[in-house]
């Protein structure tokens, strides 16, 4: 069966009381709350048990950096909640701390977003990059009060140095937090702080989360020094139950030691903040040259009309890969393929300048807004004839 939103509202009478006082002694908290679906950026979902060990703590860690417990919170949920982000980071964390929480529509709508901001006098926003650049977009057609704003919670990819600057003064959110996590690790394992400057929030995913720990390894599983690439890893109180109903993912999923291998391509810096290169399959080989994705994105959402940038490799009969692009670009000027390389030249290796560039106006996303990737190879080999 399922509950209705509306369910939740008549809830809290004595009987429920009754009912969660019965059940309390029954319940272990390392025992499965919640199966939950990882996003499927690269594939399939996969079930990802998880503990009331796993969400509790965790969201009242994200809560605890964030300050919810300073101020009281008022918090516009533009997330969905069947995502980690909007159950354990949003209505888990918030209620911990007593904060009130805001849903403005049943889907992503920028526009009920931003005129909630004055209505409901929210303090803080959660969304992805994608959607912030959204937000931002609809309050500069239609203007709102932003004076309640202070912080909020940007995650689910990276965020530009210029988004980071929009953010904190046309939506006056000085202090927002960009954390990293992902449904297996319930899901936040890094955090900002909010006094870390806008460049550390632009270059990084911030500072391991309390009670956590981090290594970055390499192809044979051994710890790297200080600042090179490798597999990041994580061990801890968030790490999952394992897959539901698949045993061998789950195994291989762990090294020994109960280290969960994220799968992604990381950095950790001196200072014990994180940076993420991309995923480990998302690596491209050109002709024995490795180009990581985000580096390269990241690079050409620099540029002033290019609103995202997402890379990928496609099959190459001599270079075994080649690089492709797909660009969201904004209305202001006309940019040509030629105008993109061109930029590029002297700036970036040439091995890392895309051969193929594509001007879409959206992305193939799932329910959480997060970009599929594998949606755009399928797409882009059909739209070039590219075999392989």
């Amino acid at each position: 069966g399922a509950y209705r939103f509306n369910d939740l509202y008549e809830a809290g009478e004595s009987s429920h009381l009754r009912a969660i006082a019965e059940l309390d002694p029954r319940i272990q908290s390392n025992e499965c709350a919640n199966i939950q679906f990882t996003s499927g950026t690269t594939g399939a979902p996969k079930g990802a048990m998880l503990s009331h060990h796993n969400l509790v703590n965790n969201a009242f860690g994200i809560g605890k950096r964030s300050g919810f417990h300073e101020n009281e919170k008022r918090i516009c949920v533009t997330v969905p909640l069947f995502h980690c982000f909007g159950c354990v980071a949003g209505t888990l964390s918030g209620s911990l701390f007593g904060a009130t929480c805001v849903f403005p529509s049943p889907g992503f709508d920028a526009h009920a977003a931003v005129k909630c901001f004055e209505q409901e006098r929210v303090t803080t926003v959660y969304g992805t990059p994608t959607m912030f650049v959204d937000m931002i977009a609809s309050h500069e057609v239609n203007p709102v009060s932003v004076a309640t704003l202070k912080d909020g919670i940007m995650a689910g990819a990276s965020c530009p140095q210029e988004l980071v600057y929009a953010v904190m003064h046309k939506l006056n959110m000085p202090k927002f937090l960009v954390m990293y996590g992902m449904t297996e690790t319930s899901p936040v394992t890094f955090q900002c702080f909010p006094q870390d400057s806008p460049e550390t929030r632009s270059a990084t995913i911030g500072f391991p989360s309390d009670h956590i720990e981090v290594m970055v390894t390499d192809k044979n599983n051994e710890i790297v020094r200080s600042g090179e690439k490798g597999e990041l890893c994580i061990r801890g109180y968030c790490n999952f139950l394992g897959y539901w109903d698949d045993k061998q993912k789950t195994e291989d999923s762990y090294l020994p030691g109960g280290w969960f291998r994220t799968g992604d391509l990381a950095i950790l810096r001196p200072d014990g903040y994180g940076q993420i290169v991309g995923r480990i399959k998302d690596l491209i080989i050109r002709g024995g040259e490795n180009v990581f994705p985000a580096e390269v994105e990241n690079f050409l959402m620099s540029h002033q009309n290019i609103i995202e940038a997402q890379i990928f490799g496609v099959p190459d009969p001599r270079l075994g890969e080649e690089i492709a692009c797909w660009v969201r670009t904004t209305n202001s000027e006309q940019l040509t393929v030629e105008d993109i390389k061109s930029w590029c030249k002297g700036k970036i290796a040439h091995y890392k300048i895309p051969k193929y560039i594509l001007f879409k106006e959206e992305f193939p996303r799932n329910v959480s807004g997060k970009v599929q990737k594998f949606k755009m190879l399928a797409s882009t080999k059909e739209e070039l004839g590219l075999k392989g």
